[in-house]
This record gives C-alpha cells, structure tokens and sequence, in this order.
C-alpha cells in the first residue's frame, strides 16, 4: 500500500493538475446553477468532496436526486443518481466543449437544464481561463486528489470537534471561484462584516503560494506585530491577510501526515479564538 506521503507527491509540481482540475469544477457548478434556486454568497454552485470525487449539490428532478461529479483521477466528468455513478466521461483529450454537451445531453435525459446556459460572473486564473481542451496527459491528479482528501477528513475533524460554538462551524465545502475546500467557523451572530470568525481550510495553490497550502484565516484581521509563534509546522503569513498557513513542503515534514495535520489546525484554530477573544 503506498503511504499517504507518497500519495502526496511534491507539492510544487502540481500546477497543470490544478490549472486543469479547476476548469472543469466550472462545469459542476455551472450545472449547479442552471438547476438550483439561488442561495446568499451562491451557496447553491458550491462543491462537496465525497468518495474521492467532487460532487454538487442535490439536483431534484421528477425521476430522482442527481449529481455532477468529477473525480481526478481518473479524470472523469459523470452524472450520479441518489449518490450512485450513472455514467461518466473521460475528461483527457476532450474539448471543454464537447464535455458541455455531453453534460447537457445527460441531464436533458433526466429532466434538469443544460448546463451550458451559465456564464459565471466571476474571475477566475488566466491559467484556468486559457483551457478550453484537456490534455491527454496531466501529470499530478493524482497527487492533487489525495491533498484534497486529506483536507476533507482534517476539515470535518476540525469541524466535528467544535460542534458547541453557536453559531459554529459551516459545512466543509469546495468554492468554484478560488478553488480552496473550507469551514467557515462563526464565533458570533450577525453582521458577516464585522462579526468575528476564523476560516480554515486548505487552497491548491494560488498567487500567494504555488503549492498546496493549509490556512486559519481569523476575522477581523488579527494585528501582524503582536503575533505569537505559529503552530507547528506553519508559519504565519501577513501580506494582504493574517493567517497561520502550513504549505504543503510543510505538511510533508510531519511524522504523521493525517494526525498531525488535524492537529495544526486544531491549535490554529485555537490561537485565534484567544487573540480574537472568542
């Protein structure tokens, strides 16, 4: 059995996966949109990670519950069925158009809109955009896929362990836009602006950092001068926001991966609850 560390692979090569992974999440939550009400902040068009794949949201029609999923690797686009695969497509070497319609074809079949209908509003990564066919060979899925589960279990841990905050932890979900998986913690009621909360979560890699990256985001942002040491193995980032951040080259120094991951995250979170005072 390969260790998860192997399963990780190097966390700075993972750029094509990433670039090509997030173009075709787009699909899922075009999909979304096309087929459910809209929700505050488009909580509809967010993402799940179950079963080692990217899911949707629950999408009624009078047959059943579907879903669009995408799994990385294989690097397959499918319809699921009351959470079961109904039938999928091989994403390698397919146009990101021929995939919309093949999308669209499914789901006229079983009564729910054309994806292809949704323009999404907002920005996303040159690299992404600048996709419009996947490559027959992308190295890395595979390693990608394992950063995401990793943080999908560390991430409901997180979340199952502070069950008695009011209001307390979001659902773990991925968000389309920037890509990162997350639970928003709210440590008080009311205004999203200036209520205190801490995000926690893990982003593939973006214009902060180039590889996978762990981050504990406290809201308001925490003063850059008065910062304690951060929990090991992260340091804290203080360019543009506050945060503690274990980068992936981090991670893969821990004894134990997936224990020790949950525990900086645990003992992220809670530094910023104590300099939040919450």
């Amino acid at each position: 059995m390969i260790d998860l560390k192997t399963q990780l692979g190097d966390p700075a090569g993972l750029a094509a996966a990433r670039a090509n992974a997030h173009a075709a999440a787009q699909i899922l939550t075009k999909a979304a949109r096309a087929n459910l009400a809209a929700e505050p902040g488009d909580a509809h068009s967010n993402l799940g990670w179950h079963n080692f794949m990217f899911v949707t949201q629950p999408m009624p029609s009078k047959a059943a519950s579907f879903q669009v999923g995408l799994s990385l690797a294989p690097f397959n686009l499918m319809l699921l069925k009351d959470g079961a695969p109904v039938t999928n497509l091989a994403l390698a070497g397919q146009s990101m158009a021929d995939a919309m319609a093949w999308l669209d074809a499914q789901l006229a079949q079983v009564g729910l809109k054309a994806a292809s209908s949704v323009v999404v509003t907002y920005d996303l990564p040159a690299e992404v955009t600048a996709i419009d066919s996947f490559a027959s060979d992308i190295p890395g899925l595979d390693a990608l896929s394992a950063w995401f589960s990793l943080a999908a279990d560390a991430l409901a841990d997180l979340a199952a362990n502070l069950t008695d905050l009011n209001p307390g932890p979001s659902a773990v979900r991925c968000w389309p836009h920037h890509f990162d998986i997350a639970t928003y913690i709210s440590l008080e009621s009311g205004d999203a602006e200036t209520a205190k909360g801490i995000g926690a979560g893990l982003s593939p890699g973006d214009g902060a950092y180039a590889e996978p990256y762990f981050y504990v985001n406290p809201w308001p942002h925490l003063d850059a001068g008065t910062l304690p040491d951060a929990p090991a193995p992260g340091h804290w980032h203080t360019q543009g926001f506050v945060g503690a951040i274990a980068t992936g080259t981090e991670i893969l120094t821990l004894d134990d991966v997936a224990t020790d991951t949950r525990t900086f995250l645990r003992q992220s979170v809670a530094t910023g609850r104590k300099l939040l005072d919450a």
